[in-house]
């Protein structure tokens, strides 16, 4: 692919190799998913890895849910 701009490279390319945000395995009711901590005892579910497969309909485990969280499990 080729990129036409008047743009610096350096700001083509601005953002696009930060690191991503530190990622957990959490378990829960028998359900291993993965989260993105945030502040206040929350976070924010990333993605299920493991758990019954009625489960992945559920609304409040979809990714980009937000769930209570406490460091340390």
């Amino acid at each position: 692919m080729t990129l036409y701009t008047v743009m610096t490279m350096d700001q083509v390319w601005e953002g696009a190799y930060s690191g991503s945000p530190p990622l957990r395995e959490l378990s829960m009711g028998g359900m291993l998913m993965q989260v993105e901590p945030l502040e206040e005892g929350r976070a924010r579910i990333v993605r299920l890895l493991h758990c019954p497969l009625n489960r992945y309909l559920d609304p409040g485990l979809s990714p980009g849910a937000i769930i209570p969280y406490i460091s340390g499990h």
